[in-house]
């Protein structure tokens, strides 16, 4: 297995419990958006310990970048990852699968399940070919909303967010359903990208294909 130790170069809050990483990338190292690489911290006691995140930073990109959720209260990995500095080490693995964009459709999301997008909507607002898309985004609270002002700037108002607890004027504040969808999207012979916690992602899958969507055109993680 390809097996690379680098640097982080800098770490920053994202939201509450979302960090930013940003590390060194080897020489010819590469992948597409929506890829992700197994990593884990050059500790002898952590180096075994790997865990899958997806890459938000793009292929041409200097550094590479991971936008990881802390989960301090169950997962040693991410805890550990908190507490790195500048100049600690991660090893990084083979590229791999997760999402592979085919062209544009609805993009739904639970939670950080929004972070395999992170890249492919940065490369596709680069390369002027965002039009088309759309991101449906479902949160606990506000403070939950990951990279919201980025996603505004990209989408527009084809970033709808819901907040399932907390109550807002600004956000739709219902559980993403079949009702939801139907009144959200209009056409369901396109393609649909979903991503997040395993019954979020089962859930939909079912209401979409109960609605017509061909399994062909629902993209899920590999």
């Amino acid at each position: 297995m390809e097996e690379h130790i680098v640097k982080i170069l800098k770490t920053e809050n994202v939201t509450h419990d979302v960090k930013r990483f940003r590390v060194q990338k080897p020489d010819g190292y590469s992948f597409t958006p929506g890829q992700a690489t197994e990593a884990s911290i050059n500790k002898p006691e952590l180096k075994d310990e790997k865990r899958p995140f997806t890459f938000t930073s793009l292929n041409d990109d200097a550094e590479l970048e991971f936008t990881i959720k802390i989960y301090k209260e169950r997962d040693s990995v991410t805890k550990a990852l908190d507490e790195l500095k500048e100049g600690d080490e991660i090893i990084i693995h083979d590229v791999w699968g997760a999402i592979h964009y085919k062209s544009p459709g609805v993009f739904i999301a639970g939670g950080a399940g929004v972070t395999p997008f992170i890249a492919i909507f940065r490369q596709l607002y680069k390369d002027g070919k965002i039009e088309g898309n759309r991101l449906i985004l479902s949160n606990k609270t506000e403070k939950d909303i990951i990279l919201k002002d980025e996603f505004e700037k990209m989408l527009g108002k084809d970033f709808y967010n819901t907040l399932t607890r907390e109550k807002s004027d600004k956000y739709d504040n219902r559980k993403i359903d079949e009702n939801f969808l139907k009144e959200l999207v209009k056409d369901f012979n396109q393609n649909f990208y979903v991503c997040g916690p395993d019954k979020f992602v089962e859930d939909i899958q079912v209401i979409l294909e109960k609605l017509g969507t061909s399994t062909d055109s629902i993209v899920l993680e590999e």
